[in-house]
């Protein structure tokens, strides 16, 4: 099976890269805008026809699309998570080679949702922010299409390579630097919204999964469980061996105080940053994941604990 990789060197895209390449029925490309893609292409910026062109030299059987971007203004999102989708469909309507597409959406397109509530995925969207209206325009996109399509909403991501600007990894690297600077008590804002984490290796098997099946629509891919963002700082601390106090700043969602080590009698040190969740998503998010379990056949392996220990050893690295 051929398979295009659109978006291989991304969070995401590399470890579904890593999953494919180790499964021996697949020949991969990877297409992307750096120069170590095996075809170099700007979804944001290229041609329809110019895809087209490259889509009947390859003649993939499943194009795999991981490219996008999570933050910026509304304008810089809508290009490169809306008019680049809108490019691969009208490439893959032109092109002869009828391949099947799996697009990654995201939870974030759903917006926020009851807490102690599993969102599924006849919930009606209500994204809270350009991310995530970004996201759904693509998704909405995918499904009018008339392609033989798939679009899995990838709930929140975590394990190796989280990047140090997501929640996770900026809580990782507050933890690393009051470690590193021997502080016995560790400030940090916000950490009462509960996410549904989702181990990044498991995703890539999802990802897998939904190329070879023929599941169409969208698909949840997340735990199935929501968990505060205090209980997984609590878990990063103890894997980390961090034996200090954790002092969580009392405030409301919104602008709060960065989750950066300071001591105790010096807040002023805690510069300004955005909610450690500004997807918004509210203060709740769980997936319900029963469909990705009948359809793909997929179940969540990696448990979250495992995911923050990853987390945690790449942050120790910088020790």
């Amino acid at each position: 099976m051929r398979v295009l990789l659109i978006g291989a060197n991304g969070y995401l895209g590399r470890f579904v890269a890593d999953r494919l390449l180790a499964d021996p029925a697949v020949q991969l490309t990877a297409l992307g805008r750096g120069d170590d893609a095996d075809v170099r292409f700007d979804l944001a910026s290229g041609s329809p026809g110019a895809l087209t062109r490259f889509l009947d030299a390859v003649h993939p059987g499943v194009v795999i699309n991981c490219a996008g971007a999570i933050r910026g203004g509304a304008r810089d999102l809508t290009r490169h998570n809306t008019v680049a989708v809108a490019t691969v469909c009208e490439a893959l309507r032109r092109s002869g080679c009828g391949a099947r597409l799996v697009q990654i959406g995201c939870g974030a397109e759903y917006g926020p949702s009851q807490p102690g509530s599993s969102t599924a995925e006849d919930a009606i969207p209500r994204p809270g922010g350009p991310y995530g209206v970004s996201k759904l325009a693509a998704t909405e996109l995918v499904l009018g299409s008339g392609l033989d399509a798939v679009v899995l909403r990838v709930f929140s991501p975590a394990g190796p390579g989280t990047p140090a600007g997501s929640p996770l990894g900026r809580l990782a690297e507050a933890l690393r630097r009051a470690m590193q600077s021997g502080d016995g008590e560790l400030k940090l804002g916000g950490l009462g919204a509960q996410r549904d984490f989702v181990d990044v290796r498991d995703v890539a098997r999802a990802v897998h999964a939904a190329s070879l099946s023929a599941a169409q629509g969208v698909i949840n891919i997340g735990s199935g469980r929501a968990v505060r963002l205090r209980d997984a700082v609590a878990v990063l601390a103890r894997v980390a061996g961090y034996g200090g106090n954790l002092h969580e700043l009392d405030g409301p969602p919104g602008p709060m105080r960065s989750a950066i080590g300071h001591p105790r009698n010096d807040p002023e040190h805690a510069a300004p940053v955005a909610h450690p969740y500004p997807d918004g998503c509210g203060s709740w998010q769980q997936a319900d994941v029963r469909t990705a379990r009948d359809r793909l056949g997929w179940r969540p392996r990696i448990n979250l604990e495992e995911s923050l220990a990853d987390i945690w050893m790449e942050a120790a690295c910088r020790i």
